[in-house]
Parts: C-alpha cells; structure tokens; sequence
C-alpha cells in the first residue's frame, strides 16, 4: 500500500513539520536521556502500528549505540532484564500515556510515583512532552499510511533543513 499523502511534498505539512522538529529539539536537549527518548518512542509507535516511526526510532537509536537486543525487547519490557528500573518507569508512562483511552483513569498513580522517583521536574516535563509528541507524530503517520522499511539515520533532520 502507498502512502496516501506526502507530508513532506506540502508546503503546508512541511511548516508544520518544522515546528514540530522544534518541538521535538526542545525534549531532545532535555537532561532525558537520549536512550530513554529513543525507547519511549518506539514502545508508543509499537502500540499505535506506526511502522514509519518504529522503523525511524529503531534506526536512530541503533545510529547512537543502542543494541540489538534492548531494541527487540522493548515490546515485551516487563518481560525482560535489559532495562533499567528508570528505563521501566518511562515505558509504563509511555505505555499508560499513549493508551488512555483504554485506562479509565488514564496514568496510574504507582506509575506516576516511579517516575518522579527516577526523574527531577526537567526529564518528567520531556518525558511528558515526548509522550505526547511521539502519539502525535503517529497518528499523522497512520493517518496518511506513511509506511516503515526506508528510513535511514538522520534522513528526518536532513529533510527539515
């Protein structure tokens, strides 16, 4: 299936793009971790079938050192080892965020408190933002069937520039 729409042939998707790149610059030169920014947005892809940005947050995080094998378990986190108990706390927030509409009470307060445990104000703004921003940009990519397999490192910032 091709894409519906190319966001990036608009003048209209690409002003907005780039704000949205600048958004995304703010949580990027967070005190969040970069490893943490790269996991939460591929377990939030996961869940929204975003095939154009678990391909895009896989690349990126495989181009900045993250391994294979923390990669392929992201999706079964809790079912794993390979991840910290700050690393978990942001997944579940990740995971609780982006499926709202199937928690009757959205973010559960023992999720809430790991994060603040593992987090000072800084991360947790990024890390809400970032939650907020990755289900975003998946709904967009979703939406026009932008689909996953040809992304390479870096290719998103080059072509904002």
């Amino acid at each position: 299936m091709e894409a519906r729409f190319d966001m990036m042939a608009n003048e209209i998707a690409m002003k907005f793009a780039k704000r949205f790149a600048n958004a995304a610059m703010v949580i990027h030169q967070s005190p969040l971790p970069s490893s943490t920014q790269e996991l939460v947005s591929l377990r939030a892809s996961q869940i929204n079938g975003c095939g154009w940005c678990i391909d895009m947050h896989t690349k990126e995080a495989a181009a900045a050192g993250e391994t294979a094998v923390r990669l392929n378990l992201v999706a079964a986190w809790r079912e794993s080892t390979v991840f910290t108990e700050a690393e978990r706390a942001a997944l579940a927030l990740a995971e609780e965020g982006t499926r709202l509409a199937d928690a009757h009470q959205g973010v559960s307060d023992e999720t809430w408190e790991a994060v603040r445990k593992h987090y000072d104000d800084d991360q947790i703004a990024a890390l809400v933002a970032l939650v907020s921003l990755i289900n975003a940009a998946n709904r967009m990519a979703v939406i026009v069937h932008q689909r996953g397999g040809a992304y390479e490192a870096g290719m998103f910032a080059a072509a904002l520039n």
